[in-house]
């Protein structure tokens, strides 16, 4: 079995229950506040690590009483947290999330810390053949290129999740062995709208690839997800009904939860629809890492 190894943000999560989402120069009064641990980095991370696979956490932390609440939390987790670095002069990451009465959320997400990555970082992480190395959108690009590079310099796979969605990176691309987005992401990315159809989606993820042994994944929320294998062929990992009560996390949820079945050896379509009913049972409950299954219950 090999490792996840997360290169990624961590953040503390302020998450306000709200009637409804503010429409610009609008004050809405909440109706509730909770401090949830959060970040997509420690997401992913803990997805992992709950579905039982060896968890390494590469990235960084405030001197402070966020930062020391969020180490507490990852390693009652079980995760490795030996190239977690604690920065003096920066907070811990922070994120405000809103969350309506039907569980979508909207959020503001201060970087703090996260920001504090470097290529350098990447370095001494020692990966092995086996390990995935899974990284985001909320840690520097630099640190992200140089982790994907020793990772595939030992042998290991590499796992984006391009989010928050920016412009793809060619390079960064051609170091990525599967590329996961949900339906936002991919229109950004490659102009297809939200909801369309399997045969658009797929046109889509055709125009994103840049080796043809790149595997492309998109999410689609209660549709399930779709993939487009190393072999050019579409795979569907079909929907699970969930009473959504807040989605925050699910996406990370998925990616935490498949790179950990692809490092345990499981193959494309079924470590697919084990991440879809993972991701199903976090909706159903408040939090984002708080709010992540343990593998009995969904594998």
């Amino acid at each position: 079995m090999g490792r996840v190894v997360v290169l990624g943000s961590v953040n503390r999560d302020l998450v306000l229950a709200v009637p409804r989402h503010p429409r610009p120069g609008e004050t809405v009064a909440a109706l509730g506040l909770a401090e949830h641990p959060g970040g997509k980095g420690a997401n992913q991370a803990v997805a992992a690590a709950r579905a039982g696979v060896p968890v390494l956490l590469v990235g960084a932390t405030g001197d402070d009483g966020f930062g020391a609440a969020m180490r507490a939390f990852l390693t009652g987790e079980g995760i490795d947290l030996r190239h977690l670095r604690a920065v003096s002069g920066r907070p811990t990451g922070l994120a405000t999330i809103t969350v309506d009465p039907a569980g979508e959320n909207a959020i503001v997400v201060v970087a703090g810390a996260n920001a504090a990555p470097e290529a350098v970082d990447a370095g001494a992480i020692g990966f092995v053949p086996g390990d995935v190395a899974v990284a985001q959108f909320e840690v520097p690009e630099a640190f992200v290129a140089a982790g994907f590079a020793q990772a595939r310099a030992a042998g290991a796979r590499t796992l984006l999740n391009p989010a928050p969605i920016r412009p793809l990176a060619p390079a960064l691309l051609a170091l990525t062995d599967i590329l996961v987005l949900n339906e936002t992401e991919l229109a950004e990315a490659a102009g297809v709208a939200a909801g369309a159809e399997p045969v658009e989606i797929r046109s889509g993820m055709e125009r994103l690839r840049t080796h043809s042994a790149q595997v492309v994944v998109v999410t689609r929320g209660r549709a399930g997800a779709l993939a487009l294998d190393d072999a050019g062929r579409l795979l569907a990992a079909p929907g699970v009904a969930a009473r959504a009560v807040d989605t925050t996390g699910a996406g990370d949820c998925f990616v935490g939860v498949l790179a950990a079945g692809l490092a345990e050896g499981l193959a494309l379509e079924p470590a697919l629809a084990r991440a879809n009913r993972a991701a199903a049972i976090s909706v159903t409950r408040p939090g984002a890492a708080s709010s992540i299954p343990r593998r009995a219950e969904y594998a």
